[in-house]
């Protein structure tokens, strides 16, 4: 990491740099296409829940070092409602859904930054555990992070 890295919390202005990034993160899973289409549609929901600093959603992002206005990195998720557990008797977790560094300022810690921000911020709402989806590039960062893998049977369904 070069310097001291300032990851601040995304704000409703954010919202174009965070549904750019987002792009970034998709675009590089399988089956991205590179359809921004669906960015006008996402902006007014993701301004205002941008905008909710005591809601159940947050960003953290690093602001770019050389362009203004643009953003170097982003971390998202949200904190949900489970039915309590072992290790989660509140049943609240958290949710990363979101992990995305520009492709100029890769190998800088920036996601690692953003990361620890947003785990930091689950602790703070009592979430017992945080999930996510790593990606073969992004496993290292997890299993530094504390995160480990477990054999999910997930299935989705498109609604």
């Amino acid at each position: 990491m070069r310097g001291m890295t300032l990851v601040r919390r995304a704000t409703a202005e954010d919202a174009p740099e965070v549904l750019r990034l987002r792009q970034v993160m998709i675009d590089s899973l399988p089956g991205g296409d590179g359809d921004t289409g669906w960015h006008a549609g996402a902006r007014p929901a993701l301004e205002e829940r941008l905008g909710e600093p005591d809601g159940d959603f947050a960003a953290f992002v690093v602001d770019h070092p050389d362009r203004p206005g643009a953003l170097a990195a982003l971390v998202a998720g949200t904190v949900d409602y489970r039915i309590g557990k072992a290790h989660s008797p509140h049943g609240r977790s958290g949710y990363v859904f979101s992990v995305a560094t520009d492709p100029d300022t890769r190998r800088r810690g920036y996601a690692r930054a953003c990361m620890e921000e947003l785990l930091a911020w689950f602790r703070q709402r009592g979430a017992g555990q945080v999930m996510l989806t790593a990606s073969a590039e992004a496993r290292p960062l997890y299993a530094a992070l504390g995160f480990v893998h477990k054999p999910d049977p997930t299935m989705s369904l498109r609604l």
